[in-house]
């Protein structure tokens, strides 16, 4: 849980600079790749994963901007990795502006529940990371290029002249 703004503002930077990573890697043609048959594809996920900033956040009564929950995700890779690049920093910019540390003590009615701003926070951070750990296996399907986060990806060992770790 988050008790100042700037402890979030700093696990944002460092957590949403890896989500657009991923964002950044995906090809118009990976979007296709689907979880299972019926299932959300790697395009829908990333979208989502964009969508919810302002969804979520515009609950607490900021004005992040960024696309409409209900819009459909586009076939442009391009196009979602600057939709999430926007959202990240507009929430940012709503934050502090608006917000000090006393209003994460503050409550919203959220999906059916009363939360504090914190966290709401925390649940927006964790959906994130959620998600973007799904992106990475439907990346890999896809054939991309998995770029690091939390550490080296497998492919990135090369790089360090190293022999990526036997699972």
């Amino acid at each position: 849980m988050y008790h100042t703004l700037e402890e979030f503002l700093s696990h944002w930077a460092f957590e949403s600079a890896d989500t657009q990573k991923l964002m950044d890697a995906l090809t118009d043609t990976s979007l296709t790749q689907p979880m299972c048959p019926g299932g959300r594809t790697l395009g829908r996920l990333a979208w989502h994963i964009a969508q919810t900033v302002p969804e979520m956040m515009n609950q607490t009564g900021l004005a992040v901007t960024g696309v409409d929950e209900h819009a459909p995700a586009p076939d442009n890779a391009v196009e979602i990795a600057h939709a999430y690049a926007a959202a990240a920093a507009s929430l940012v910019q709503e934050m502090t502006t608006r917000w000090t540390d006393a209003t994460l003590a503050t409550t919203d009615e959220m999906y059916g529940f009363t939360w504090t701003k914190a966290m709401t926070l925390a649940a927006l951070m964790s959906h994130q990371i959620h998600h973007r750990g799904q992106m990475t296996v439907l990346m890999r399907q896809a054939g991309l290029r998995v770029p690091g986060v939390y550490g080296p990806a497998k492919e990135e060992w090369e790089s360090f002249g190293m022999e990526p770790p036997l699972v």
